[in-house]
């Protein structure tokens, strides 16, 4: 049996996404161990992190749920979070809490993750539904998963693009469905996370915000250079 969303993180708590991309100077070793370690000796109730490696990491170094996913580009597909049984299959054995999917309507996609979904329940772990748009996340309620992600807002076509946080797609979610919705993406400031709060998540994950400082530094100078 998957433990639901409510007993795994804390209400209102602050999950801290700790991933570096392959091409990112923070890749490999135990930077992202000790990133998780660090975020939750400060608060954090949850981790989400990518890749077999890290997920064994972060375990060793945390006792708070661990979100798994596994990016993997696939030629000729949109679709990279977590696209196949094998990677459902792998972020569980390497112990993750909660498997992340890709349930966006791309590419027969609501269809194929039924039995990725049905495996991560049977081998104990929770599921989070990356989605775009509110449909979407209607289906995902549907096809049985446990917590809700407006991760992927901007990231599909035909999705709402924009540079803040979707608000609008937080509220619309929190008053549609009776499963919790995690807010995350583009999440830059302690104020954003408030007002996500505010506009009914259960929980907010930030990421970049926190843990990727090539991104932190940019905005920096970014802002700088137009003094």
């Amino acid at each position: 049996m998957t433990q639901r969303s409510s007993e795994l993180f804390p209400g209102r708590g602050l999950i801290v996404s700790c991933q570096a991309l392959p091409h990112e100077p923070l890749r490999g070793g135990d930077t992202m161990a000790k990133m998780a370690r660090a975020a939750v000796e400060a608060g954090a109730v949850g981790i989400r992190t990518n890749g077999v490696f890290d997920i064994l990491a972060i375990k060793q170094e945390v006792s708070v749920p661990v979100i798994g996913l596994i990016k993997r580009e696939i030629a000729g597909l949109e679709i990279f979070i977590t696209p196949t049984m094998n990677e459902v299959n792998a972020i569980v054995l390497a112990g993750a809490d909660i498997v992340a999917l890709d349930v966006t309507n791309r590419e027969g996609r609501l269809e194929a993750v039924k039995p990725m979904i049905a495996l991560a329940h049977k081998m104990g772990a929770a599921v989070m539904a990356d989605i775009s748009t509110l449909e979407e996340g209607v289906a995902a309620e549907r096809l049985g998963v446990d917590l809700i992600g407006t991760t992927l807002s901007g990231y599909t076509s035909y999705s709402r693009q924009s540079d803040e946080p979707d608000f609008e797609l937080l509220q619309q979610l929190s008053e549609a469905v009776k499963i919790p919705v995690v807010a995350e993406g583009r999440i830059w400031t302690p104020e954003e996370a408030a007002r996500a709060l505010d506009c009914g998540a259960a929980n907010v994950v930030v990421g970049s915000a926190i843990t990727r400082p090539q991104l932190i530094t940019a905005r920096y100078i970014k802002a700088m250079s137009r003094t």
